[in-house]
Order: C-alpha cells, then structure tokens, then sequence
C-alpha cells in the first residue's frame, strides 16, 4: 500500500458572492515509504493548497469538492480533529518556507522543539530537554545545549531553519512536507541544509515532499517530479526524466525559464499569466499561453495521459512537443554598459559599524569592553552610468548594510560615498531633495514595503508629487504609463497590494521607483522569492528598463546565475570585507578567491543528480577577526599561520579583475582537488609556503 494515495482531488475557495472557484481539479499522486517527490509550479498553481493538505489542513474559505488524500489508508480530509491532530506533528510534519516566522518569538527555541516532544511522544520534561539537545545536534546545530536557551531572533536564518526541521523530526515523522525549504537562503546555506535533509531522509526512511519554485533545489532533492499548473497535474514523472526531455510545454518554458550559472544570457520569461480561479475556459488551460496550440487545445480539455511506465502528460500535442528541435522560449544575450561608461556613485575606504556611539560607547570603553570591528570595512568601488553591479555573498556579510548606507538610511563610520562629487555620507534626512530623487531602494519584500492600505495608484502618485509637483491628471497617466511599462496595465489603479500576486507586487515596487525617475536603483533581493517565471519577466524587466533610461542597479542577491544573467560587474563581500571585485565573466572564471570558488560550488543548477559542494564548514565566526583574512577559519586552501595574522593583499588579474588572497593567481587558477599533496600540506603547515 502507498503511503500517501491523493486521489482525484478537487478543491475551491469560496467567493464573496458565495460562488467556489476551483484551485486544485482532479489531482491524482501516490508518495512511497522514502520516496523523494518534487512539487514545481508558477505562483498560484495550487501547489502549496495540495501541500496542506498533505496534513489534513484547508485554509479559511477551502472547500473540499472532491476526492481523498489517504495516508496509510486514512482520509486526512475527513477525520475527526483530534486523531488528525496527533498524527499532524507526529507521523506527518511540516517544515515551513519561513521559520523565522513559524517559530513563536516568546519562546526559547528548545522549549518549542521540546513542546512537539511531550505532545507527540508522552516524554517527560527531563527527557525531553535531553532529546531536544540530541536533536539540535542531529540537524549541525554548534552548543546544542546554549544554543536551546536562544529565541528566535538571536539566530540566523540558517539556524533558524534546522531549528524548524528539529522540531518536524521531533515527533519522528514518516511523511515531511517542505514547503521552499530554501527559499530566502545563501547558496551555501541552502547547500547545506539539502545535504541535512539528505542525511535525514537515510537515516529515518522518511517520505519527503518538496513545493518549490527553485528548479535547481528540486532537481538536486527529488526522485519524482509533479509540475502543476492552473490546479492540474500536467506532467509527472522521474526527475532525470523530466529534466532530460519535457513532453509538455509548459515544463519546457517553465526551464527555459531558468537563468545558468555558466551562461552569461538572460532568461525569457513565458509570455501571459496563468489563469485566475474560475476563469479558466473549456479546453487546456495552457492553451493562450502555449507556442504548440491548435484549436483542439482551446475547445477540448487533454486527459493526464500515461505515456511511459511512471510517466504522464496532458497534452494534446506532447509527441510534437517531445520532437521539436526548438522552442519559443530561447535566451537572449545580454549586452549593457561595462567598465567604459562614466562613473556615478563611487565608494572610497568605506566602513560600517552597529556598535554603540556617544555616551553609551565611552562608558563601555571605561569598563575595558572593546570595540567590536566594523560590520563593513574599507570598502571601494565604482557604480557607472548605465551598468549594474551585483553584490553577492552569505547572509551577514554586509551587502543590504551597504545598499541601506547609500540610500541614507545607515550612517558611515568612515571613508567617502559621493554621488557626482555631492557627499552621500549623510543621512537621508540631509539630502538635498534632489539627491534623494536620484538614488531610489526596491526592497526584498513588497508586502513589508508597499502600504497595505494605499491602492497601486496612490502608491505611484506619492512620488511623483514629492519630486515633480504634477497635477491629479498628469499623476494619473503618468501612472498609467508606468503600469503599462510595467505589463500591468491602468486596471491596476483602483487595486490594493493585498489583491496582487507576488510578481505583480513587486512589479509596482519597481514601478514607485521609476516614478521618480531615479538615476540608480538599490535593488535588494528583489527576485528571491519569486518563481521561475516571474523571475525572468522581472529581470527582462529591469534590463529593458535600463536600456531605455539608462539607470544604473545595484543589484543585491544570493542566486548566482541570476546575477550572471543581469550584472556587468560583481562584488564579492565576505563578513563586510570585499575579497574579489571585477567583470562578471571574469569573477565566474579561474582565478578566483577561495571564497567565490566556494560559493559558485553550491549553487545549484537545474541538473538532476548533481550534488553542490558546500564550505566544509556553516559556522562562520560571528564577528570579523581584527587581522588576518576573514575567510581564513573556513578556507580549505589556508597557508598556517599567515592568513590567521597578515591581512591578505590584492592580486591584479586583468581586465578590472582583482583578489584578495595570500594566494598567487596560479593557485587560485587550479582547482582545489588537482593541488598537489605537496603544495596543499605545505601550504596548510607551518607556513612553510607564505610568500
């Protein structure tokens, strides 16, 4: 018997006129003891509907219409609460997209993971406080026990995700549900916490499913793959299968959606929008958007056909679409402004500290505290007109502190930021009006930036009655053309963010910064949490943009491939401290600090069966050394004890390309495992080979 039997499930959410509109239709899934399943799919496809009801669980307004989810026989959906519950927790858990909201802030971490323990296992409060630090050190986490007095806040994101998986093995689980269990995290992060649930899955024999948009995770975790689209199944099957070759369209554009790590191209996105609930006509729901339609495909619905043994399509034309030599949806290259255009915002010697100032800071130097370092130190670099340059690195190591410094919003310790000879190094509030014109910020999340109770057309008139002083008419079809450049349209206007989906929110983030026709954007992280598709649109978006207005990015993000795709130049920030700075195709090619060697390692790629090479180590210092490199704890290539004690100095290798490292370019040309066993003991001995 399966484990999991999903069997023709049907589910709506209820209108305001009472009216159900379908978001799940006839979904038919098994999931076997240790099975691997991956659940891909753009925005809206009902992915995340079928994940909860995994666990029984159907949001506010959820109308089951029909069929069953069975786990080991039992229908989830229509069992009493009280059997659901103990099997929720317990035989079945959830790891959420976002732990550092899912993990109560009140309450130490160990207490959380220890609650799950006296629920689901009866363990006593002793024994629980015992597992829990057993299994805090099970998921990698450093001092269990110290570390189980901690809230949530005192951890990093990393941490606070293996807390979260803790707590979901807590009630020794044989089905995990992950719902973007990576989302939001650096590569190296990420990379770890795959390689943790790899380990897990070994050890306990559990199912896992994974709901992501990242193909390059779910190619890397999942055995089996599900692609959803419009509340269908459209196609299943083996990952390596559908990866290798696509039988339905919309898995095709949905990778040609996918920026490379080794490419230097930018994606295209698939043109239109999925259908809204209940909108959707009586033949395939890919139909307007598909490049292989025929009229049979907008009249007639295709049945989830099975075509191979563990393969199904519904498609009416998947054989033309398995033989077709070329797609639509090809890459197109990216061209921009490079080292050659004039300089606009230039950053000299510039440090960032959080520490304490004023009295505050003499009194702590009375009582002998010292001075942490700067969180950012002695950063340089040119922004040209025209040109994008990417700020890549972990989380924490300074690149959203540095964006926020240039947008006014973080004072500087020391050093200079001039935009055009006009000194940035003070605070927004002291900007000339002008000035604060020029340089605009689109945030991570649009929920958190854009105001909930402001519709889209009141949101896009506050600039530009800020700046420009325009009238009620000229604010209104300036608007309208922004939306429209924008691919929305002046429909938009009356709505409010609450009402839009993720992309289309983050679509009128952008736009509110071109309304004041800014002359660099501050873009920080403004495509993470975006699906595949989006992604592309929003990047093509933003090039289009610059090609025509000639705006210069900053542009912040830990997917590496996307910042192949966008930047001319890339910024490479370890712990504040920049250790590799030149032209994308330079830093993503041998030479390269050991650092970026590490991070384009991790990333993972949409290439099934390809396991990302991580740090050896996650637990990076909390604080930089005051001397020596930063990288040095975590470097596999260290030279004992000078990087511990001299900082490293610059290597020039051409064309704007510069490390910093005690290692000679030819080194860091050769990749870690073609060292010679000579070079590498020396080099990590007594110093015997510093230079």
């Amino acid at each position: 018997m399966h484990l999991v039997a999903i069997d023709n499930l049907s589910i709506g959410y209820r209108a305001r006129d009472g009216s159900v509109h379908p978001v799940l239709r006839a979904v038919a899934l098994t999931i076997e003891r240790g099975e691997r399943l991956g659940i891909v799919g753009e925005s809206g496809c009902g992915k995340s509907t079928l994940a909860l009801a995994l666990l029984g669980f159907i949001r506010s307004g959820g109308v089951v219409l029909n069929g069953a989810v069975r786990f080991d026989g039992v229908d989830l959906l229509r069992l009493a609460p009280g059997p659901l519950q103990r099997l929720r927790g317990g035989r079945i858990a959830l790891v959420p997209q976002n732990a550092g909201q899912a993990l109560t802030p009140s309450m130490p971490v160990g207490a959380q993971v220890a609650e799950v323990l006296t629920v689901h296992r009866g363990l006593s409060a002793a024994a629980a406080r015992a597992e829990t630090e057993a299994l805090l050190a099970q998921v990698r986490l450093p001092n269990p026990a110290a570390l189980a007095r901690r809230y949530p806040h005192e951890l990093s994101g990393g941490q606070q995700q293996r807390v979260a998986i803790a707590m979901a093995l807590a009630g020794e689980p044989e089905l995990l549900v992950l719902d973007e269990p990576t989302t939001g995290l650096d590569v190296t992060t990420q990379a770890h916490i795959l390689d943790l649930l790899d380990e897990i899955g070994e050890r306990t024999g559990a199912a896992m499913v994974y709901v992501s948009h990242d193909l390059g995770v779910i190619a890397r975790a999942s055995d089996r793959l599900a692609v959803m689209y419009a509340g269908e199944v459209v196609e299943a099957g083996a990952t390596a299968a559908l990866f290798a070759e696509q039988r339905h369209p919309y898995t095709r554009g949905l990778l040609a959606s996918v920026p490379r790590l080794h490419t230097p191209v930018l994606p295209q996105a698939l043109p239109g929008q999925p259908p809204a609930p209940g909108s959707r006509g009586a033949g395939c729901a890919f139909a307007p958007r598909c490049f292989f339609a025929d009229p049979v495909c907008h009249t007639t619905a295709p049945p989830l056909e099975a075509i191979d043994a563990g393969r199904q399509v519904r498609c009416h034309r998947w054989r033309e679409v398995a033989a077709a030599e070329t797609f639509e949806l090809q890459p197109r290259a990216h061209h921009s402004a490079g080292a050659g255009a004039p300089p606009l915002i230039e950053l000299h010697d510039v440090s960032i500290s959080y520490a304490r100032r004023g009295a505050i800071a003499l009194v702590q130097r009375a009582l002998g505290r010292p001075t942490p370092p700067p969180t950012v130190s002695a950063i340089t670099f040119t922004l040209r007109r025209g040109s994008t340059l990417a700020l890549v690195g972990e989380s924490g190591s300074g690149k959203s502190t540095l964006a926020r410094a240039l947008a006014g919003l973080q004072p500087i310790l020391s050093g200079t930021m001039r935009l055009e000879g006009y000194d940035l190094g003070v605070l927004v509030q002291r900007r000339p009006l002008d000035v604060r014109r020029r340089i605009q910020f689109v945030f991570q999340n649009p929920d958190a930036s854009l105001n909930p109770r402001r519709t889209v057309g009141e949101i896009l008139e506050r600039p530009q009655q800020l700046f420009f002083g325009l009238t009620r008419a000229e604010r209104r079809a300036r608007s309208i053309a922004l939306l429209e450049q924008m691919r929305l349209g002046a429909h938009y206007l009356e709505r409010f963010p609450g009402q839009l989906s993720g992309g289309e929110k983050q679509r009128v983030a952008i736009a509110r910064a071109f309304a004041a026709e800014p002359e660099v954007i501050l873009c920080d992280e403004v495509v993470s949490a975006l699906d595949v598709s989006v992604q592309a649109a929003v990047l093509s978006l933003l090039v289009e943009l610059q090609a025509e207005r000639g705006v210069t990015y900053l542009f912040i993000a830990h997917d590496l491939a996307v910042v192949r795709a966008i930047a001319d130049q890339v910024a490479v920030l370890y712990q504040g401290r920049l250790c590799e700075i030149g032209g994308v195709t330079q830093v993503y090619t041998p030479p390269f600090h050991p650092y970026t060697a590490s991070l384009l390692a991790a990333a993972p790629e949409p290439v099934p069966g390809r396991r990302v090479r991580a740090v050896d180590r996650d637990d990076a210092p909390g604080t930089p050394p005051e001397r020596g490199c930063p990288f040095y704890q975590r470097c596999p290539r260290r030279i004992e004890p000078t990087c511990a004690v001299e900082d490293p100095p610059w290597r020039l290798a051409g064309h704007g390309h510069a490390i910093r490292c005690h290692l000679p370019l030819d080194e860091l040309a050769m990749p870690l495992d073609r060292l010679p066993a000579r070079m590498t003991a020396e080099r990590r001995g007594a110093g015997s080979g510093a230079e």
